[in-house]
């Protein structure tokens, strides 16, 4: 893929004619050293519908054994004890393998002279910090599956705003949007800021499925989401989306009302979060009266900005919507006040008026 349209685009759609023998064992290479605040890795532990341990222990039927290498997860001391498996893998004596990015990718081009801008241990060879863009240009060709981590890894995310000094971009705008893993996989995108943590594993047993030969490859949008998570707005499950329909508007954020004219970006977000919370199926942004600011999309944050301004749709919305909403809410309050009444058959009286006749007969 080429293009980067607003068009719906299922890549990975799932066949029969995909099936295929999978891996026994597959190894997690995880790298936190994008630009990044760890953020991902932090949501990840929370995760429950599974759990990472319960990946790790190899609780889930029909997995591979998965051995995780994630610095914020690992025992290891750290140093090249801890680079160990990554070096093996540059040298292609690791096999399989899936490589985890979580953070910005930054441009090393536009630097002059010396420096780097994040890395990675240091180079064997050299003793100089061994930039990230290096370690993804030795592992991402022999990964057998690639994932982005994150809105930072994915699209770029606060990094890569205007007038940015780094250069940063998305995974797969470093890779290329036509890079193809071993498995035949693009990128796969898990976009969040942070990571829904249900989302990730769920996006993450599927590929391991499909490493497993059990499954097809996980269908992803045009940008390369999964589409079964993101192909809905926040707007589309949020508990405040009735207000919306009614034209009935909160104008301060401690209104339980639809939060659109306070700043909210709920519907036009590719997002699952009001659905799914955020730990344990609990929050989820406008379900407890934070705004949607758009945190899972690839014009994030530019796009989005200046945060609890209203859209720029918000006004046209709302004077399309107001007078049909004051209508609706009307009739739905005099069919409520209706519905509010128990039938007058209910009653403790001698007479049974509720309409049964028991000499009736067909």
């Amino acid at each position: 893929m080429t293009t980067q349209s607003g068009t719906t685009e299922v890549r990975g759609e799932p066949s029969r004619a995909e099936a295929r023998d999978g891996f026994d064992e597959i190894t997690i290479l995880w790298i936190s050293e994008g630009m990044s605040c760890d953020g991902d890795t932090v949501s990840l532990t929370a995760a429950g519908q599974p759990s990472i341990e319960d990946v790790v222990l190899g609780l889930i039927p029909g997995l591979p054994k998965v051995n995780l290498v994630n610095k914020v997860l690992s025992p290891s001391l750290g140093g090249e004890d801890f680079l160990a498996p990554y070096r093996a893998a540059a040298r292609g004596e690791l096999e399989p393998f899936i490589l985890v990015i979580e953070g910005s990718i930054p441009n090393q081009n536009i630097i002059e002279g010396d420096g780097y801008w994040t890395s990675f241990g240091n180079d064997p060879e050299t003793g100089q910090p061994q930039t990230l863009n290096d370690w993804i240009d030795q592992l991402a060709p022999k990964a057998w599956a690639v994932v982005a981590a994150g809105t930072c890894a994915t699209f770029g995310g606060i990094h890569a705003m205007a007038g940015n000094p780094t250069g940063c971009m998305g995974l797969a705008d470093y890779l290329g949007w036509d890079f193809k893993a071993r498995s035949g996989l693009p990128v796969v995108n898990v976009p969040g800021c942070p990571i829904q943590p249900e989302n990730f594993m769920e996006t993450l047993i599927w590929v391991l499925q499909h490493a497993a030969g059990a499954a097809p490859p996980p269908p992803l949008d045009h940008m390369l989401r999964p589409q079964w998570l993101f192909g809905k707005t926040v707007h589309e499950g949020c508990d405040r989306a009735a207000y919306y329909e009614q034209g009935d508007f909160g104008k301060d954020y401690n209104s339980p009302k639809c939060q659109v004219k306070v700043g909210c970006w709920g519907p036009v977000v590719n997002c699952n979060v009001p659905k799914r919370g955020w730990m344990a199926g609990i929050g989820g942004c406008p379900n407890v009266g934070g705004i949607c600011i758009g945190c899972t999309m690839p014009s994030f944050p530019d796009a989005f900005m200046p945060f609890m301004d209203e859209p720029p749709g918000g006004t046209l919305s709302a004077m399309v919507i107001r007078p049909y909403g004051a209508v609706i809410r009307r009739l739905r309050g005099l069919t409520n006040d209706m519905v509010n009444h128990e039938p007058k058959w209910r009653h403790n009286k001698r007479k049974l008026t509720s309409g049964y006749d028991p000499h009736w007969r067909a």
